[in-house]
């Protein structure tokens, strides 16, 4: 059963806070981890003195922020609502500090980039050689594994600055930009009875197995492939789900199933598979890069024009 830590009797009105903004970046990996024992490593120090910050926070707050049991860690109420909060804190400590440092010439602050994975290899790393190169004391932090549906979530709630989406995305809060289209094609096992196709018609495939991301993860990729599907005329029939999009590649090339994939992975193709383009009008995926309408640091400022000229979004858009 889940336990509250101790919390003392409230303050008296006429004694202050003594919060410090370590406790709160102990709060905030807390609360995106959900793990003491990862939090800790994250933040590289030992579980104790972490458990430590937290109870001085939750006794300066005079409320418990996380429920702890021998298995889980969750967010109280008080938790949720201190954390976007904490999130503002936080950026508003890096404004100063950018503030004071501007004097001294350059562009300093912290941008949190989340990628999908794989799908990401032609536009992350030449993105982030150049922020380094020109940028040298703007902080990247790289979040792997971002499906499009978290990606939006998290820039929401300021937990991500910039995030690689598929697109369309619906929300009021997040600006997007195209960067690149891909069309579809399928992934086979080298040895299969169309590996040596040079044109596949999608519903040929409609016996076939797929291995998929799953359905809940909220994967552009997913969502437009199983429409090809549908529209197609067939559903298809999902023999494994597993998140990450090169996994799936490998379990195409262990013979477990087919995948629909963008013809942007043609050159990363693990041993054992053929890419084969699809016949008819061609099924795009449409990469984008997402941010947050709430704030424009100049950190991320700087970042989103090195990515116009990096990323540069397609001059002709086919329809």
């Amino acid at each position: 059963m889940a336990r509250h830590e101790p919390v003392n009797p409230p303050r008296a009105k006429n004694e202050e806070s003594t919060l410090e903004i370590r406790w709160v970046h102990a709060f905030v990996a807390v609360a995106e981890e959900l793990h003491f024992g990862r939090a800790a490593a994250r933040l590289q120090m030992a579980q104790s003195p972490l458990s430590q910050t937290i109870r001085k926070l939750e006794k300066d707050l005079d409320v418990p922020l996380f429920e702890r049991s021998t298995r889980n860690v969750a967010l109280t109420a008080a938790g949720h609502a201190f954390l976007p909060h904490a999130y503002q804190l936080l950026e508003n400590v890096d404004i100063a500090r950018q503030a004071a440092q501007a004097s001294t010439g350059g562009v300093y602050g912290h941008v949190r980039i989340g990628f999908t994975g794989v799908l990401n290899h032609r536009a992350l790393p030449p993105l982030t050689r150049a922020l380094r190169q020109r940028y040298p004391n703007v902080e990247l932090s790289l979040v792997g594994r971002i499906m499009t549906r978290d990606a939006v979530v998290q820039l929401e709630s300021g937990a991500l600055d910039l995030a690689f989406v598929g697109l369309p995305v619906q929300s009021a809060a997040v600006h997007t930009r195209l960067i690149r289209r891909d069309p579809f094609g399928v992934v086979l096992p080298a040895d299969h009875r169309l590996a040596g196709a040079s044109e596949i018609d999608l519903l040929d495939l409609a016996d076939e197995g797929f291995v998929t991301t799953p359905l809940s993860a909220g994967s552009s990729l997913q969502e437009t492939a199983m429409r090809a599907c549908l529209d197609a005329g067939f559903r298809p029939r999902i023999v494994q789900e597993i998140t990450d999009p090169f996994m799936i590649l490998m379990l195409v090339a262990s013979g477990v199933g087919i995948a629909l994939m963008t013809s942007g992975l043609n050159d990363i193709l693990p041993p054992g598979t053929v890419f084969v383009p699809l016949t008819g009008d061609p099924i795009y995926m449409n990469h984008g890069i997402a941010w947050s309408t709430k704030s424009m640091p100049d950190a991320l400022r700087v970042t989103l024009e090195t990515s116009e000229e990096i990323l540069p979004t397609p001059s002709v858009i086919e329809m």
